[in-house]
């Protein structure tokens, strides 16, 4: 089943524009990877996808079949708020650190559960577990304001909890890789791969590197470029050709006398 489907995806940002015609189709369970040079349109295609205010499409259609049927429902117009409700969700780059709210009750408000008070629950039942299955004491962290004095891998991993505990049909991940040692990351990502294979969740990762695809499993890589993606196959080999030769060389576009500056996102 077509779980996410974008045909022909148009937008601009404050009139620039930005996608330019990209097509898309992940099915249920599916992980696939996004990759391209800075300024390509990655981050473009996440914020248009979960419907973020400023990104306006101005052609073509994103469809998701989260709802109670799998007819697949147009998203163009839909609040962020009703796309979270259908089974979107994501993990930033890096993830905010929001002062005064405890990571117990942003982990409990993610899953649809009032807030923790000891008179109804005397032990925390919710968040509890799901800290522990990230890797994070819940006795350390349960109780502290979310991402204050956080590590950069503390921080993804308080993020992945939230994610389990909506339950998402669809994880966006946008560089997990960033900012993360290296035993963090195999953590992050061994408990997302178990999710991904418990749930038959699927999986949209943005990402420069390879470091989490062995977890992961990725069934197909995509390069983005100008707006649209260009090249399409399996990830392993489309990171060797890329780490070899860089974006320019593998994708044939770029005059070697300006390869450099593409490399570095400015436009040409």
């Amino acid at each position: 089943m077509n779980l996410l489907e974008i045909k022909d995806l148009h937008v601009e940002i404050e009139g620039k524009k930005v996608l330019n015609g990209l097509n898309l189709t992940i099915k249920q369970g599916e992980v696939h990877v996004i990759m391209g040079p800075n300024g390509s349109g990655k981050s473009t295609l996440t914020m248009s996808i979960l419907g973020y205010p400023g990104y306006n499409i101005t052609n073509g259609s994103i469809t998701f079949a989260g709802g109670a049927t799998s007819a697949g429902i147009e998203l163009n117009s839909m609040p962020i708020y009703e796309r979270a409700r259908l089974g979107i969700s994501i993990a930033y780059q890096t993830p905010p650190e929001i002062r005064g709210v405890k990571l117990r009750d942003i982990i409990r408000i993610a899953g649809n559960h009032p807030l923790w008070h000891p008179e109804n629950e005397p032990e925390e039942t919710i968040a509890t577990p799901l800290l522990k299955k990230v890797g994070l004491n819940p006795e350390q962290f349960r109780d502290r304001d979310v991402g204050v004095g956080f590590s950069g891998g503390e921080r993804k991993r308080a993020e992945i909890a939230q994610i389990f505990a909506a339950t998402p049909k669809l994880m966006i991940l946008d560089e997990p890789d960033a900012g993360v040692d290296i035993d963090s990351l195999k953590t992050i990502a061994i408990d997302l791969g178990e999710y991904i294979q418990e749930h038959d969740c699927a999986c949209l990762i943005i990402t420069h590197y390879r470091h989490i695809l062995p977890y992961l499993k990725p069934d197909i890589a995509h390069v983005m470029c100008g707006g649209k993606i260009l090249k399409s196959g399996n990830p392993f080999e489309i990171f060797t050709k890329i780490e070899e030769k860089g974006y320019c060389e593998y994708l044939g576009l770029c005059p070697p006398g300006i390869r450099d500056e593409v490399e570095r996102g400015m436009k040409i």
